[in-house]
């Protein structure tokens, strides 16, 4: 059993569906007060409802002054920040030769700038929060994939953004790990969110076809492992989870 988060408070970033909607739900049960950031305020007003006593913040991380805005505005309402989910993201997959730079751009705003300006905003945060904490700790949790550890054909900037996430967050775990903020990273296979939507009706029937068979992971698997990160006692730090369904042998 993992310790509880009581008398802490939590953002989680993309939480208007998937892993950011799921980490939610499961960091509210963990005793965490919530903040809840994406784009689609419709969604989060709806999870709030579910949730219960959660913040709602309608906001762009792409957007350098919103991502800032977003963490103060949590530190503001809800009193200090424990905790964040840099769950924002976006998969747009397709040969190099035929892609659009528009995609390989968003990929780059989405899934690179998007954890930047959340980190940096929060890491002043974090520090305070596990100096003058219940916990003695304070986690930021960055959301990669497999794709930062092994690169394929016709996922170039995808695997270019999430490798780039891994270097950053290790970089970072060991820059704060005496300071008690952990730095982690999770890195998932196959899981059925909305993300392979986004590649469109080719880039969703390609990934039907090469998952046929597989038992994908849901969205609540992830959360697991997330709650699991941040429920660890101070001294005890989960730097990175892999976790792939058990048929997804790649």
């Amino acid at each position: 059993m993992g310790e509880r988060l009581d008398g802490t408070v939590a953002l989680i970033t993309g939480a208007s569906s998937g892993i950011g909607e799921a980490a939610a739900r499961t960091l509210a049960r963990a005793g965490a007060k919530i903040a809840i950031a994406a784009r689609r305020k419709d969604r989060l007003d709806a999870l709030a409802q579910e949730i219960g006593d959660v913040l709602v913040i309608e906001a762009d991380v792409t957007d350098r002054d919103q991502a800032t805005a977003t963490v103060q505005r949590t530190v503001d309402e809800l009193g200090r920040l424990d905790t964040v989910v840099n769950n924002a993201g976006v998969m747009l997959l397709g040969q190099a030769a035929e892609q659009p730079l528009d995609d390989w751009q968003r990929m780059v705003d989405v899934n690179v700038n998007g954890v930047l300006y959340v980190a940096h905003a929060a890491i002043e945060h974090l520090l305070a929060a596990a100096e003058d904490g219940p916990r003695k700790v304070a986690d930021l949790v960055n959301i990669s994939s497999i794709a930062g550890r092994r690169a394929n054909r016709g996922s170039a900037v995808y695997n270019l953004t999430k490798h780039g996430v891994g270097a950053f967050s290790e970089a970072l775990r060991q820059e704060f790990a005496q300071r008690h903020l952990r730095v982690s990273l999770v890195e998932p296979g196959a899981v059925i969110t909305e993300l392979v939507e986004q590649m469109g009706p080719e880039g969703v029937e390609a990934a039907r076809k090469r998952f046929e068979g597989v038992e994908r992971l849901k969205a609540d698997d992830i959360a697991d492992a997330i709650e699991y990160m941040v429920t660890r006692p101070w001294h005890v730090a989960v730097n990175e989870i892999m976790i792939r369904p058990t048929e997804q042998a790649w």
